[in-house]
């Protein structure tokens, strides 16, 4: 059974990595990543629009699928060489988070839902991928 992933970061480093097929978390390490298997759902949530802003964005930025392969390491220059793996992103448009709060498992009951999120990768039951992904949809379509 495959399982449902939210990583976090910025909407700016989300779509570098929308655009190279790729995610990256954690600032990089490989550890979280191999926690993914092929066919895993992943979603990320993007509290900031930008690295370090203080531009509160609090949405759902991007959803796909795991695909086959390990972590890899890139040379990004300055001596940063994080681990990324290959995503199959999906066609959508970032969703607001606080609409589809009651319908995620993972904060329900709790107004303090986002410490979950603080270690930038978290598994959550597939409904709430679900979720995610058709509100993600919904916004693509006007709705």
């Amino acid at each position: 059974m495959n399982r449902a992933w939210i990583a976090i970061a910025s909407a700016e480093h989300v779509r570098r990595g929308v655009a190279g097929g790729f995610a990256q978390v954690c600032h990089g390490k490989a550890a979280p990543l191999r926690r993914l298997a092929p066919g895993d759902a992943i979603a990320y949530y993007s509290p900031t629009s930008s690295f370090g802003g203080r531009d509160a964005l609090r949405a759902f930025t991007a959803v796909g699928t795991v695909r086959d392969g390990a972590p890899y390491a890139v040379d990004m220059g300055g001596g940063f060489v994080p681990f990324r793996r290959d995503v199959d992103w999906l066609e959508a448009v970032p969703a607001p988070i606080a609409p589809l709060l009651p319908r995620l498992s993972f904060a329900a009951g709790t107004p303090h839902w986002g410490a979950r999120l603080r270690f930038g990768l978290l598994e959550v039951d597939p409904d709430d991928l679900a979720v995610v992904r058709d509100a993600m949809r919904a916004c693509a379509a006007g709705g």
